[in-house]
Order: structure tokens, then sequence, then C-alpha cells
């Protein structure tokens, strides 16, 4: 399987799915990293493990459709058969989502439906939940709105700031993401209608 990874800034999750296909682990191969920031750590990170990067600059394109039917063409030129978005920090348009119709993923630090958008971590506190967490799920026209593939829990503690708490939950991205894309890439998650079945693995 050939994926791509959207991000706009550090990358870490990237990191992790990077470091699970040297592994071996990923059963997928990662083919291009793309950005809308010239500077996002994310392409540097490519660049250090040999993977191709794409800077895509929005201020090129005269609106939101035009700058995704440029990115939409990279991907299909290069064959992508999985879309990985990593703290990609524009809202995809619904043409690009149809064009590329259940090949796109994301990871959210909620345990979605709670806490959409942004400042996921911080709405948990304020709410004063007492578990979070994060998940990994189709993406839709809506915003963290597409079908839940897999998700891993994360309490919060009294004492809990945004950074500490978010801390935690990246620790669990980072374990959730390389999960997901390989049960992907094995074809074992099924989706139908909203609900996500994952197959059991086969015994050899």
């Amino acid at each position: 399987m050939r994926i791509a990874v959207m991000a706009s800034g550090r990358g870490s999750n990237l990191q992790a799915l990077i470091d699970s296909m040297e592994k071996g682990e990923l059963c997928a191969e990662i083919v291009a990293v793309l950005s809308n920031k010239e500077d996002a750590l994310a392409l540097e990170r490519a660049r250090k493990h040999g993977i191709k990067d794409y800077f895509i600059p929005p201020e090129r394109y005269p609106d939101r459709e035009t700058y995704d039917m440029a990115v939409g063409d990279i991907l299909e030129k290069i064959n992508v058969d999985l879309i990985c978005l990593a703290g990609f920090m524009r809202i995809l348009s619904e043409k690009f989502v149809n064009r590329f119709h259940n090949r796109i993923i994301n990871i959210h630090p909620s345990l979605l439906p709670a806490f959409p958008g942004l400042n996921a971590q911080k709405q948990a506190l304020d709410y004063g939940v007492k578990y979070t967490g994060c998940t990994v799920h189709f993406v839709d026209a809506g915003v963290d709105t597409g079908p839940i593939i897999a998700q891993r829990v994360v309490p919060v503690y009294d004492d809990d700031t945004v950074e500490s708490l978010s801390a935690r939950i990246l620790e669990q991205e980072h374990r959730l993401y390389p999960q997901v894309v390989r049960l992907i890439a094995q074809g074992r998650v099924v989706l139908q209608g909203r609900k996500v079945r994952i197959l059991k693995e086969e015994v050899r």
C-alpha cells in the first residue's frame, strides 16, 4: 500500500509512521509527505528519511477548492492508496474528500464525537471529563465527523494542564496511528455505513 502523509507542523505522528515502516511493521510504504507550510518540520523529517516532500503554497491558489484540486492531482500522479492526515491544519473541501472517498484517515486528540475541532485537550479539561484519548477516523465532509476506526483512552488527572494531558495523549497517538494503518494495509478494516469492523488476523 502506498501512503501519503499530509502535515502542517512538526510531524510527530508522521515520525511514528516512518519508524513503524522502517521496522517493517507498517505493511505499507510512505511515498510522499505534503504540507501547506514551507517551514513544517514534517517536510524535514521526510527529506531525512528519503521520502519525497511537497510544499504546496496556498497563496498561489484563488480558493480552497482550487488548492485541493492541485493537491489531489499530485496524489493521483504518484498513485497513492491511502492519505493520512497528521496535523494538517486545513479543512479539506467536499470535492477533495469525495475524490478520495474512504481513502483519507485522520488522528484526533479526543474520544470523538466528544471535543471535535481545535484545542480538544483544553475542551476536555474545561468540561471536566475524567477520561479522554485519541481517535483515528475516516475523513468525511464534516469536521472530525467521519466513521471511527479505533480509539485509545487516556485518564485525566486533577492536576493536569493542557501541556501534560496533550503529552500523554500524543504517546497513545504514536502507538495507535501505525496500528490502524497496518490494519488497513492488511485489508482488515471494513466500513459498513458508519460502523467500522476490524477483521481478526488469519492464523497461518
